[in-house]
């Protein structure tokens, strides 16, 4: 059974930092591209950092510079640190696995920044 477990969501200040960790379980982490996604009240789900097997990042222009993405295959774990906090940064983010076909969810955990 695929297991994908978000934590590290919680309440922030504007500026402030969280780093949210997604534990993998069920598939051979290392040879899945793993991404964050987030949505916001009211908006679609958007994409915010995705690192390929092989390691290599991309980033949503909205985060760049400010979120940093990355993995650890020998714990199955992808990580997003998230500095410089704005309140539009406020919205449940969702790690995602995908291989070929193969696409898995996890169920998310709410960042809310605000004073």
């Amino acid at each position: 059974q695929v297991q994908l477990v978000e934590s590290g969501g919680g309440l922030v200040q504007p500026g402030g930092s969280l780093r949210l960790s997604c534990a993998a379980s069920g598939i051979i982490f290392r040879i899945y591209a793993m991404d964050w996604y987030r949505q916001a009240p009211g908006k679609q789900r958007e994409l915010v950092a995705s690192i390929a097997s092989g390691g290599a990042t991309n980033y949503a222009d909205s985060v760049k510079g400010r979120f940093t993405i990355s993995r650890d295959n020998a714990k199955n774990t992808v990580y997003l640190q998230m500095n410089s906090l704005k309140p539009e940064d406020t919205a449940v983010y969702y790690c995602n696995a995908h291989y070929v076909f193969q696409n898995y969810w996890g169920q998310g955990t709410q960042v809310t920044v605000s004073s």
